[in-house]
Order: C-alpha cells, then structure tokens, then sequence
C-alpha cells in the first residue's frame, strides 16, 4: 500500500445554518454540527485507505464559539495519522463573519476515529500517512498519544504501556527507573 499525506484526504463541505438547523438561541444546533462533521470526516477517511469506513470514536469536540442563524459553516477534514486499520480524522469549523470581507473565523473543531472495513465488517489495513506541514506533524504526533489514553481508557493498554504518554510527564531518566521498579514487582510475583 502506497503511503498518503493529509492533502489526499482533505474534504471540504460548506453548509448555510437554516432555522431548522438552530437552538432557541438561534445558533447552530450542536447535534446537527456533529453530524456535518461525521459525514465529512467519513469521506476524509475514505479517500485515504478507498474502502468502506465506520466511525469508532468520537475523541474530542469543541464548541468554542456559537455560530450563528444564515451563518455559512466550512468544515475541513483530513487523516491526521493512520494505524493498522483506523484513522484518526481533524475536522476544523470556520465561520464567514458576514461583512463584505467574509473572513473565515475557525469556530470549533473535532477529532473521529474510523476503522476501514472489508464487506464482511471486518477490520482491514490502510495506508500510512506521511504528515507534511508542521500543523499536520503536529496532530500526527498527538494522534499516538490520544491513541494510547483511548486504549488505557478502555482498558486494552496497561499505563505503563503508554511510553508516549509516560514522555509527557517524566523525564527519560524518571521513567527508566519507573520501568526497573515495575521489572523487580514482576521478578518477585
């Protein structure tokens, strides 16, 4: 499988927040949100591995500003780091502030999770991702850590598992120590 950047995932959707679409305050109803970014970063997974693609995970949004009622809402998603079978995907929210300038304000963002599938639903593998900007270095480096608390959350990692979690907290020297305590309680069980 030939490796792949963001840029080949990148999808962009652009919406008009409708009354329909709104709260009692008249701002964009956070589920309808949801759901725009769920459909865009579905496609943005697609396009990186071409297969069928489920979302597993909802790991984060954020609803920092309310957008308001005849709003016009672009939201950009792409792979910001591929593992064996799943992608995580960033989805960044822009607002047109509704002056003759239009300038696009970043509202909110998201981060899903998509694992490729086969007809069968059966995990399969996907590209890798070869970030090329320093934005898509640095979400492909947070990805493994966003991963790893995932999994410990879950249960499916042990703590001292997560070396790159461990990194952020404790110098190298610290957590080789940590390491050889955890080596002797498992020498005298």
């Amino acid at each position: 499988m030939k490796a792949k950047t963001p840029s080949d995932s990148l999808t962009i959707v652009t919406e008009i927040v409708l009354p329909n679409d709104t709260n009692n305050l008249k701002n964009l109803f956070g589920g309808r949100l949801l759901s725009w970014m769920d459909r865009a970063s579905a496609i943005a997974a697609h396009r990186h591995c071409k297969r069928i693609v489920v979302t597993s995970s909802v790991n984060n949004v954020s609803f920092n500003q309310p957008i308001p009622q005849g709003s016009i809402v672009t939201l950009e998603a792409r792979v910001s780091r591929a593992f064996t079978s799943s992608m995580e995907v960033f989805v960044d929210v822009y607002i047109e502030d509704q002056t003759v300038a239009g300038k696009k304000v970043r509202a909110n963002e998201a981060i899903y999770t998509f694992v490729a599938v086969d007809q069968l639903g059966n995990p399969i593998n996907v590209p890798a991702l070869i970030p090329e900007t320093e934005l898509e270095k640095k979400r492909y480096e947070g990805a493994l850590r966003r991963r790893q608390l995932a999994l410990i959350l879950s249960g499916k990692m042990k703590p001292s598992e997560a070396s790159e979690l461990k990194a952020l907290f404790f110098s190298p020297e610290e957590i080789a120590n940590l390491e050889n305590h955890e080596n002797k309680g498992n020498d005298k069980a």
